[in-house]
């Protein structure tokens, strides 16, 4: 299994969203990331368990789904 670093770009085309939005989750919702110098990486694996989790959820859907 390939266990590398993703950059945000990689990230935005696997979860199928534009590069600002990771951004935004990064500081918004404190998607997984790492800094690495002026680079944000990404683990694949931490970013789907953070998905699954909920955490990428806005704060009315994570109530709608606890309901």
């Amino acid at each position: 299994m390939e266990d590398r670093w993703l950059s945000v770009d990689e990230i935005a085309a696997y979860l199928g969203i534009k590069r600002d939005t990771v951004y935004k989750w990064i500081t918004e919702k404190h998607m997984p990331s790492h800094r690495m110098g002026r680079l944000w990486k990404f683990k694949k694996d931490e970013v789907d368990d953070w998905v699954k989790t909920g955490d990428a959820a806005d704060s009315k859907t994570r109530q709608e789904l606890s309901a």
